[in-house]
């Protein structure tokens, strides 16, 4: 009987992986079990869910064999959701509008030194730590949005894999550490915070914006969609023409 037992866990998951909704299913309870430990640390930026989440769902579906494909075929279900999640993010924006107004050309400002500086400094970096050139161009994209990330990298010869993994890692380092570097440099409006966060760390630094307050979430979000929409119009050509010149 106890020999049999491992068996009929395989034969059940078996038949569970042909289910499109197990992707969903462990994705919410993966996500649920790590944001309780965040939670419970007291919302600790190390204790960020995001990175042990997606460490204990690549271990599941390695360790049974599940492809890629058949996960997503249940998890783009939350995919979906990221877009009605987005223009959410309207309304508490709407409220700070009063804000908004009077900021509006320092924002701006702000927006396109963060997008050219975080850009820069990475490939400059990189290049000079001999980095190849489509690792280069994987790297420029980093601190958009996943989605527009991949096409910029896919556009300027990057590998959209290798973006995403870069983008989720800026977003996770970009919250953890955001709050000492704030205390360090003695910023405290919540607008700067939450504009600073959403340029540089995207969705994940604007969940951790929406956590100090609904102001610094609101600029946040509103930082996260300007900065896409101004990469993705000015970001390929100033990559390329970096990468042009930093070519042997």
């Amino acid at each position: 009987m106890a020999a049999e037992a491992p068996q009929r866990l395989a034969d059940i998951w078996v038949y569970l992986a042909a289910t499109p909704l197990l992707g969903l299913t462990l994705t919410l309870l993966v996500y649920h079990a790590a944001f309780v430990l965040y939670r419970r640390s007291g919302f600790h930026p190390l204790a960020n869910p995001v990175p042990p989440a997606v460490l204990v769902l690549a271990t599941l579906l390695w360790a049974t064999g599940t492809p890629y494909a058949t996960y997503f075929e249940g998890a783009q279900f939350v995919h979906f959701l990221l877009g009605p999640a987005t223009v959410a993010l309207a309304v508490p924006l709407f409220e700070q509008m009063h804000r908004l107004r009077r900021l509006a050309l320092p924002l701006l400002g702000a927006l396109v030194a963060g997008v050219l500086a975080t850009t820069v400094t990475a490939i400059a970096l990189a290049w000079a730590l001999g980095a190849s050139p489509a690792t280069l161009a994987s790297l420029a994209p980093k601190s958009v949005t996943m989605p527009v990330a991949m096409g910029i990298a896919e556009k300027i010869g990057g590998l959209p894999s290798l973006t995403a993994v870069l983008v989720m890692g800026t977003g996770v380092l970009g919250a953890v550490s955001a709050r000492f570097l704030f205390q360090v440099l003695r910023i405290e409006d919540p607008a700067v915070r939450g504009f600073a966060l959403g340029t540089i760390a995207h969705g994940i630094g604007t969940a951790r914006a929406f956590q100090e307050s609904e102001e610094s979430g609101a600029f946040a979000g509103l930082a996260m969609g300007l900065s896409a929409l101004f990469s993705a119009l000015v970001l390929p050509a100033v990559a390329a023409g970096l990468l042009a010149w930093m070519a042997p």
